[in-house]
């Protein structure tokens, strides 16, 4: 099952490469960095611990996991209205109930600029209308959805939070925010802006964690040197290739790469 949500850094293209190899484990699926979710869908596990800063992501992942119609409802009212005039009403509008602010919160996502979240330091959502207009899709399962997220504890906190809850037989799978533009040339000072050198640090301290408690972890990260040296006592990365979206525009997107570490042991 494909995300419900477009987030920049998506592991979507990550599940179908070759290189990537889903480390078999008999305890709770743990993903702090949750965004769009791809690898928990793509598993869909019994048990898991989702997380993410993001207290209004989180928002949504609750609202269509504990009331799936109301979310789907709401939706559908807002496609019939959907325009240009509409879209900037609705991202000016502050929502009461939990399952409309969830239906606002994928409405922007699927009809903003490119899927992009952006707040302003008042902390509103501000990024301008997109080209696309469709807000509900005709293979769209939110009822299955729900279904899929019924095992999971869905959080909003600091990612130290959600790793340290992890057990022997659990899979942590860690995917911090950062972009691959700068994989070469200036990959800390572009960074700190998303995820600072010192959350880095931090992130390596709390796998450590995981791992002295029994769990198995997966990272992946930017492909650069500062990122192979801070794990090189801990593991070797392999190097992912994929295409860059950073860019709006095709004709500036190019080939580039991603770093993928395993930690704990692969077998069962």
């Amino acid at each position: 099952m494909k995300p419900f949500i477009k987030w920049a850094g998506g592991k979507r293209w990550l599940i179908s490469n070759p290189v990537f190899e889903m480390p078999a484990f008999t305890g709770r699926y743990i993903e702090p960095f949750l965004g769009g979710g791809a690898i928990f869908f793509h598993l869909r596990p019994n048990s898991a611990i989702l997380s993410d800063i993001n207290f209004r992501l989180i928002e949504a992942y609750q609202a269509i996991r504990d009331d799936w119609k109301k979310v789907e409802g709401e939706l559908r009212r807002m496609q019939r209205l959907h325009s240009k005039e509409y879209y900037y009403q609705e991202r000016s509008r502050k929502r009461r109930a939990l399952h409309k602010r969830a239906a606002q919160f994928l409405y922007l996502n699927r009809t903003c600029w490119n899927g992009l979240y952006r707040e302003n330091l008042r902390g509103e959502f501000n990024v301008p209308i997109g080209t696309k207009d469709k807000v509900i899709f005709e293979d769209e399962d939110f009822k299955e959805i729900s279904s899929i997220l019924q095992g999971a504890e869905i959080l909003s906190c600091d990612f130290s939070e959600t790793i340290a809850k992890a057990r022997e037989g659990d899979l942590v799978f860690v995917d911090p925010p950062y972009t691959t533009a700068h994989n070469v040339n200036g990959f800390v000072k572009y960074n700190q802006n998303i995820f600072s050198w010192e959350d880095q640090l931090r992130l390596k301290c709390s796998i450590a964690e995981a791992l002295e408690n029994g769990a198995k972890v997966i990272l992946t990260n930017a492909d650069h040197d500062s990122v192979h040296q801070l794990y090189s006592d801990m593991s070797s990365c392999v190097s992912v290739g994929r295409a860059s979206v950073i860019s709006g525009k095709a004709t500036s997107r190019r080939n580039t790469s991603e770093a993928l570490f395993y930690f704990g042991n692969r077998g069962g």
